[in-house]
């Protein structure tokens, strides 16, 4: 037929693609509401061909959701003392969470697998790298003020009420971040 205009072929369907409709999901909506059917009908695609993509269903969406969120990285390049280098790290990971509130409780319990474990890997190498004495003790110091304040923060904004207007960040959010890693990073080197 001429003049009909051609029709699109869709987007195939991938592990990323469903990731991210996934995150938009749950941070506009919360987990409780994100679905294998509401993802389906937001990817344009019926809920079974997800699971082609995601082996597991539900519970493997959810752990490649934490998965994803809690995966940083940080290039240690100009950052050779091991302040500077946790400093990185720790906004990165605040950065990531705070860009996906829908996922902190997942973050926050699911255990890190994949890259997220291999990302926290990396990290203890490079502190210990950079003369951090006991960098896995430190690790875990770090990651629970992360997660901590991410979560404080996030109450703060009103994100997960439905009953308050959310404020789309908090206005002391940075300087109380910024204070809190110092005073964490004050007392890891003291230790």
């Amino acid at each position: 037929m001429i003049g009909m205009p051609a029709k699109r072929p869709p987007i195939p369907l991938s592990r990323e693609r469903i990731i991210d409709a996934a995150l938009e999901i749950a941070d506009a909506q919360g987990l409780r509401r994100l679905t294998m059917r509401r993802l389906g009908d937001a990817l344009q695609v019926e809920a079974m061909a997800i699971y082609h993509h995601v082996p597991g269903g539900k519970e493997a969406l959810l752990d490649a959701l934490a998965q994803h969120v809690t995966t940083v990285s940080v290039d240690p390049a100009g950052l050779p003392a091991w302040r500077d280098l946790a400093g990185a790290w720790c906004r990165a990971g605040r950065a990531a969470l705070l860009a996906h509130p829908g996922v902190l409780a997942l973050a926050m319990t699911k255990p890190p697998r994949g890259s997220a474990a291999a990302a926290i890997r990396e990290q203890t190498q490079q502190l210990s790298d950079a003369g951090l004495a006991d960098a896995p003790a430190a690790v875990r110091a770090l990651r629970s003020y992360v997660f901590g304040s991410v979560a404080v923060e996030l109450q703060q904004t009103g994100w997960a009420d439905p009953r308050t207007e959310h404020v789309s960040g908090d206005p002391e959010g940075d300087a109380a971040f910024e204070r809190g890693l110092s005073a964490l990073l004050t007392g890891l080197a003291g230790s």
